[in-house]
């Protein structure tokens, strides 16, 4: 999730996140109630760029909005860039080394293609070897749950180089306690900001691990899992410690909203589920047989926990609660093995409730009424919809994506009631979602 902006730079994510999820905004009218969104000055943003490009292969700069002449086409390298013609060619090649699934794909070739470039330019020489959330300025950090996405959708996509990098990365930062912070500056263990740690953190990285591991041969994977030992023994730790609690479930925390929360949300125990789920394979495989153990039976316990306090609602945004939003996408494959009961009709439940004008979908069914898509969570339900064999939502979902792109390729973060993209663009969750969705579908 990402601030939205105003005029002299976007404000932070929690002031702006804040007022929304306290409903802090009225919807328009309209015939039929349709025009949901607001006239004030800063409700809708404008696109910040079109893209980012290289100027070298370790610095980049920002490509203004209507200004998509000054990449090279199909690229994201700046025309003017000392040694142009070189950086696009590597930036090529890297392309077209992808896995050979990414160029199979009809229709969706070009879509993997804006996906890749994205990835590529986010990723390429940034300090600390993991892929930053975008390159707007407080976007220029390294988020973990967006990280252990990336480290997926490139360990799938054949580049497994970065994905190990950014998973070694985020072993570097963890504190020993096994807490993250909400994001990084990139190269650094530090925090830009106060905002609070985050739980969800510890069950990402360990459910990305699993799924690299998984793209790697046989050597590569066993020693992958080896070096991230310490990772995964803090992240384990971490959850089995804030789910020692008489209900099995941790106190709340902030999420992907990234606001303050006073009641527990999916967002933050169903990539705990999904850590627990893939932790014994990789301790076992580390001779931590004991904890191997730990983490399996309390995968158990806080699933059903999980099914008192979220699934026999309807799977809501809290704990208890009645209204739904993105976090169910993280319940279903391809973040757990099976669906949980009732998980995709509530999906599906929640795409009919967050629904915008342009035809993407909000965070959650009470996200202010401003109009505005949001394709980070677009992707995310195309990803669960692959993953659970409902192909047609899924294309359907990634021709939005393909057809709401910037006018050089890129994923915007959000896109307004007209259908123009909106914010930061590009957005490394977006880009990690779609090549997942894609690799479901056709790898």
């Amino acid at each position: 999730m990402r601030a939205v902006g105003e005029e002299h730079g976007p404000p932070s994510r929690r002031t702006v996140l804040r007022a929304s999820a306290a409903g802090l905004v009225v919807a328009g009218a309209g015939a039929g109630g349709a025009t949901w969104w607001l006239r004030g000055r800063h409700d809708q943003p404008g696109l910040y760029s079109e893209t980012v490009a290289l100027t070298s292969p370790t610095t980049r700069d920002l490509v203004p909005a209507g200004e998509g002449r000054l990449i090279f086409p199909g690229s994201r390298v700046m025309r003017a860039a000392s040694g142009a013609q070189a950086l696009n060619t590597k930036q090529q090649q890297w392309v077209s080394s992808s896995a050979p699934w990414t160029r199979n794909l009809g229709e969706h070739a070009e879509l993997a293609r804006s996906a890749l470039l994205d990835l590529h330019v986010l990723t390429a020489g940034v300090p600390g070897g993991a892929t930053v959330a975008g390159w707007s300025p407080l976007w220029r950090y390294v988020w973990p749950r967006d990280s252990s996405a990336t480290a997926v959708a490139l360990a799938r996509s054949g580049h497994t180089a970065e994905a190990t990098s950014t998973l070694r990365y985020l072993q570097r930062v963890q504190r020993a306690d096994g807490w993250f912070e909400a994001r990084y500056v990139p190269g650094t263990d530090r925090a830009p900001d106060d905002r609070q740690r985050q739980l969800d953190g510890s069950g990402w990285v360990i459910w990305a691990t699993e799924q690299v591991r998984r793209s790697l041969p046989s050597a590569d994977a066993a020693q992958l899992v080896r070096s991230l030992r310490t990772m995964l023994m803090r992240s384990v730790g971490r959850i089995l410690i804030s789910t020692n609690t008489p209900d099995h479930l941790p106190a709340p925390s902030p999420d992907y909203w990234e606001i303050e929360q006073d009641d527990l949300t999916l967002g933050t125990v169903a990539p705990l589920l999904s850590g627990l789920e893939a932790a014994p394979t990789l301790l076992t495989e580390l001779g931590e047989t004991e904890l191997a153990a730990a983490a399996r039976d309390r995968r158990t316990e806080l699933a059903a926990a999980v099914e008192t306090h979220f699934g026999k609602h309807e799977w809501p945004r809290d704990k208890d609660g009645d209204e739904q939003d993105a976090a169910v996408a993280f319940a279903l494959p391809p973040f757990v093995a099976t669906a949980p009961p009732g998980a995709t009709d509530a999906l599906d439940a929640a795409a009919g409730k967050m629904i915008r004008p342009a035809g993407g979908l909000a965070p959650g069914a009470d996200w202010k009424k401003d109009g505005i898509s949001w394709t980070p969570e677009t992707a995310a339900f195309a990803l669960a919809s692959a993953a659970t064999g409902d192909r047609k939502a899924a294309e359907s979902r990634l021709r939005w994506l393909t057809d709401h792109r910037t006018s050089v390729g890129s994923f915007p973060e959000k896109v307004l009631a007209d259908g123009s993209p909106a914010a930061v663009a590009p957005l490394s969750w977006t880009a990690a979602f779609v090549l997942l969705t894609l690799h479901e579908l056709h790898a």
